[in-house]
């Protein structure tokens, strides 16, 4: 199903086009500054729920007059850490895109591999079963091995809090965190 742009500007008015790759940047930005998080702007969810109008407009005028502030705060935000990527950009030099290459190609997936079948070995031996690996079809699916035969992913503990993956993983997550003293490992089942 689609909706055409001339359907949303039906509900809202004019429809913001912008620029290549900007909402991209400003995504990322706000992602790292939280700028549009509940404590800023409000729990959307509810207040969408609360919300008495009927129009676009009656909601801005409503949400405005609730949360007077919210958005000039996170305008804030978001500006501040788009400064901060622009300055980070500037550091960016074929001779790093490299190194950033090859630190994920080789060292990360590398220790990313090994992590998991530590993992998989460890849980597997407490719970008295086998393990495997994951076959390249399964690995598409989100699948990185199996214990017993219970498909299970294997994420870092950063993993919870980065939505930017769009990926939606529905078997068991394991997660799992370096120390200096090894890894930190949880899993619900």
């Amino acid at each position: 199903m689609r909706i055409k742009n001339e359907e949303l500007k039906a509900l809202v008015g004019e429809v913001t086009v912008f620029p290549k790759y900007t909402t991209q940047i400003m995504n990322l930005a706000n992602q790292n500054a939280q700028g549009t998080r509940p404590k800023v702007v409000g729990q959307m969810s509810d207040l969408i729920q609360e919300f008495p109008g009927k129009t676009y407009d009656e909601w801005v005028t409503w949400y405005l007059s609730r949360m007077p502030d919210a958005i000039e705060q996170a305008t804030k935000r978001v500006s501040a850490m788009v400064e901060n990527l622009k300055s980070a950009i500037q550091l960016i030099d074929d001779s790093l895109i490299r190194e950033w290459v090859e630190d994920l190609v080789f060292t990360k997936t590398y220790i990313g591999l090994r992590f998991q079948e530590g993992i998989l070995i460890k849980i597997a031996g407490r719970k008295g079963q086998s393990y495997r690996l994951s076959t390249p079809e399964e690995e598409a699916k989100g699948i990185d091995g199996f214990i017993g035969d219970k498909p299970v992913s294997i994420k870092p503990i950063t993993y919870k809090t980065k939505k930017m993956y769009g990926e939606e993983i529905v078997v068991e997550v394991i997660y799992y965190e370096k120390k200096s003293n090894g890894l930190e490992v949880t899993y619900d089942f």
